[in-house]
């Protein structure tokens, strides 16, 4: 979707003007500005919370972004890659998802070498994990929609899963695909001095052949642990099937906590359901049970149903709906409606 800055000598002046530093260091390189930018009103009410908040809030469907990325021909089938991209907040301006992200590229920060033989990539990365999980749930990357997503990741849901959606100081391999299949590689040092144990590393299947989509993922993170646990493994397996009148997805999640032995299962079934030319019904619905010996955790179940529109190949509106529950707890109940552009 991406917009070509220049690809030339001869348009690096239009390009230095908008970036400076960045594509006079690109030369005659391929250089494209691209990213999404969403906003969305509505009322929120989760399970653990009695009160209901009116928000206009970023993101919504996606989480809005702006990157640069580029590219050099170093001949015979090479190429030099990167890739920088920023999270912001349309709804007040703030740089990344909130406080917490770091000031500069917050969503990607990598630079490395593409060739017949892969990708090898060193930086901030999108966790492959989470990028598994945006293949199987019609709701795709929302943190705020989602059911399978918010149980996983959202703290404020509860989530199971630890550690961020991206990760830092990451080296990261893509194989070349074949028949269909493609494999990630990533491995993250934790930087600690003396224990080079805590780290984190994962390896992430996908394969995608006509009308179905399957993905297989398995991580280990020890970076974002916090006493007593030392980490987390995790699994997640999941399929998209588009059946023509529908697309039906379904996957499977387990976590296991190392020392703690809390561990937790995930179940997601969704689809997304086309009713016109351009606009489709969205609805999933995830349940978690969690296996904690320090207390009894209730089954958590969230649902999602929504319409989305496209007006264009790039601008699309939404209304949702999102339903949750805590055993034990007060139930929640969300509406919002969003518009989505890309560039």
């Amino acid at each position: 979707m991406g917009s070509p800055i220049h690809k030339a000598a001869g348009q690096a002046v239009a390009c230095a003007f908008l970036f400076g530093a960045v594509c006079s260091a690109a030369g005659a390189a391929d250089v494209q500005l691209y990213g999404l930018i969403g906003s969305y009103a509505g009322s929120i009410k989760r399970s653990d919370s009695i009160e209901r908040a009116t928000v206009v809030g970023s993101g919504g469907l996606t989480t809005s972004w702006w990157g640069i990325r580029g590219s050099e021909d170093l001949g015979d089938g090479t190429k030099a890659i990167f890739q920088l991209e920023q999270f912001f907040q349309p709804d007040t301006g703030g740089a990344g998802r909130s406080a917490a992200d770091p000031g500069g590229f917050s969503r990607s920060g990598w630079v490395g070498i593409a060739g017949r033989y892969g990708q090898l990539t060193v930086g901030r990365h999108t966790s492959p994990y989470y990028i598994s999980m945006q293949m199987v749930n019609p709701f795709g990357a929302s943190v705020v929609f989602s059911p399978l997503v918010v149980q996983s990741y959202v703290a404020s849901f509860s989530n199971t899963v630890i550690g961020d959606t991206v990760w830092n100081n990451v080296i990261q391999y893509v194989a070349p695909t074949i028949g269909g299949l493609s494999t990630t590689i990533v491995y993250a040092p934790g930087e600690v001095a003396g224990n080079a144990s805590v780290n984190n590393a994962g390896i992430h299947l996908r394969y995608t052949r006509g009308k179905l989509s399957a993905v297989l993922s398995a991580q280990r993170v020890r970076t974002a642990a916090v006493a007593p646990s030392t980490g987390q493994q995790a699994w997640l397996a999941g399929v998209a099937y588009d059946a023509g009148w529908a697309r039906l997805y379904a996957s499977a999640q387990a976590t296991d906590n190392a020392v703690t032995d809390v561990r937790s299962r995930t179940w997601q079934l969704g689809s997304a359901v086309p009713v016109t030319k351009t606009g489709s019904i969205l609805v999933s619905w995830a349940r978690t049970t969690v296996d904690n010996p320090a207390l009894r955790v209730g089954d958590h179940d969230t649902a999602g149903l929504g319409y989305d529109y496209y007006l264009s190949r790039r601008t699309d509106v939404y209304a949702t709906y999102l339903y949750d529950h805590i055993d034990g707890k007060v139930k929640g109940n969300s509406y919002a409606v969003g518009i989505r552009h890309t560039f």
